[in-house]
């Protein structure tokens, strides 16, 4: 049968990004061009914004503002923030991308798989019933079937509704 080749050459932007590099959190939130940088919603704590290098289609990040790298070291306004915007996410997700269900969570160190141990910040992956296929298994791929731009459009547009 033989090998096939999936074509996917956004990756390479990830694969070559430097190591050990500044906090892209705190880079974007001062930036103005929050299409550019997926930034959906700016709160005076927290901000939404889409992975740039998702593992679904519409996978979420949301952060705080502040540069901290712990719960424990949320303000009570951070903490709520966050939550709110968790459910902002959700909300939107469900009336664009119509998941299944959903994974919430933070990764706390890298041992837990934070890519960004520094900048606390919380994910939101929409799921879908079968979403596991053979992709991640034989070829530890994940498929993203929907472009980040057409994606934040359509989530853009429903949080502004």
């Amino acid at each position: 049968m033989g090998t096939k080749a999936l074509w996917a050459p956004w990756r390479m932007e990830y694969i070559r990004r430097p190591s050990g590099g500044g906090c892209f959190l705190c880079e974007i939130l001062p930036a103005g061009n929050d299409r550019a940088n997926l930034v959906l919603r700016r709160d005076p704590h927290a901000v939404l914004l889409m992975n740039r290098y998702p593992y679904n289609n519409g996978h979420l990040l949301v952060a705080p503002r502040r540069h901290v790298a712990d719960l424990g070291d949320l303000s009570p306004e951070e903490r709520a923030a966050i939550m709110d915007l968790l459910d902002l996410g959700v909300r939107a997700l469900r009336a664009t991308v119509r998941p299944d269900g959903f994974n919430l969570g933070f990764n706390l160190g890298g041992a837990a798989g934070a890519g960004l141990e520094s900048h606390l910040h919380g994910h939101i992956v929409p799921r879908w019933s079968g979403d596991t296929n053979f992709m991640p298994v034989l070829a530890d791929v994940k498929v993203v079937p929907q472009a980040m731009d057409e994606l934040w459009a359509d989530l853009s547009a429903a949080l502004a509704g």
